[in-house]
């Protein structure tokens, strides 16, 4: 295990560990104010049924082994639901090591497949949620990210500091719960990749909310079915979302937004033609 795995399960423990109260794992309430935010490490390691020297060692990101056995214990003694469990097996080395991005320039082909996919907004995205090919319906349709600067062509950047985009977004909280949980499950997988944290101290400097949603460790997966958009331009529209895999290249995301009735059909038509 990484030192960057073994400080981010460390990190992903204790935050874990933090939001439980002694009644919601079956433990007597302790009268008078606790000093610790949740459970105590204690209580986790009795819980888990693991020693409390090992456990403070494994929260503390030493070099300690983790058997699965041991990480199964701990996630069921910390109410891990299924994108935890995936994450804390990740962290442990359990699982296979995140695929890398592709050398160099997005293939041609990419982009031919997103502009064959008009009329429907198309887009495609790394696992670091860096915004790398569009069409011109999804210009049209949220923003051009060719007007941003590289540097902030983020998916997470954009929710979070644009403000076009929030007010596009109908249940924004959703959204943006989503995709920190997304970004913050690879950005703990990674090892050696700085844009994680560019992006997140970045975030950190503009956006206070960010802070604060980043320090509780969300983990998710993208689980938004329909994007319900409030556009200035022609009023609501409702997309289907459909996530796809590349083969090729799997840290790619290619983001297929289909209408789902006729008056959003007709409403990206008139996007579309008034474009030109």
């Amino acid at each position: 295990m990484t030192d960057h795995r073994k400080r981010e399960l460390g990190a992903f423990l204790r935050a874990r560990r933090e939001r439980l109260k002694p009644q919601d794992v079956g433990l007597a309430p302790v009268a008078g104010r606790r000093r610790t935010p949740g459970l105590r490490r204690e209580e986790v390691a009795q819980l888990s049924g693991v020693g409390l020297t090992w456990y403070t060692w494994l929260e503390q990101g030493r070099d300690i082994p983790s058997s699965r056995q041991v990480i199964e214990a701990l996630a069921t003694a910390l109410r891990l639901d299924d994108d935890d469990r995936d994450h804390i097996f990740e962290l442990a080395g359990l699982r296979a090591a995140e695929p890398r991005s592709p050398d160099g320039e997005l293939p041609a082909l990419v982009q031919r497949v997103l502009d064959n996919l008009m009329p429907n907004p198309a887009y495609v995205f790394d696992q670091r949620l860096d915004i790398l090919a569009w069409n011109r319906a999804q210009a049209l349709l949220w923003l051009d990210p060719g007007t941003v600067e590289p540097a902030e062509r983020n998916l997470l950047w954009l929710i979070f500091t644009d403000p076009l985009v929030r007010s596009l977004l109908v249940d924004w909280e959703s959204a943006a719960g989503s995709v920190l949980g997304q970004f913050r499950a690879a950005a703990g997988r990674s090892s050696g990749d700085h844009r994680y944290a560019e992006i997140a101290n970045r975030l950190r400097e503009v956006s206070p909310e960010f802070g604060k949603r980043w320090d509780s460790y969300p983990v998710a997966e993208f689980d938004v079915e329909v994007n319900r958009l409030d556009h200035p331009g022609v009023g609501r529209i409702d997309l289907d979302l459909l996530h796809l895999r590349l083969v090729e290249h799997p840290t790619l995301t290619v983001v297929l937004q289909t209408p789902v009735g006729p008056v959003d059909s007709a409403r990206i038509a008139t996007l579309l033609d008034r474009s030109g």
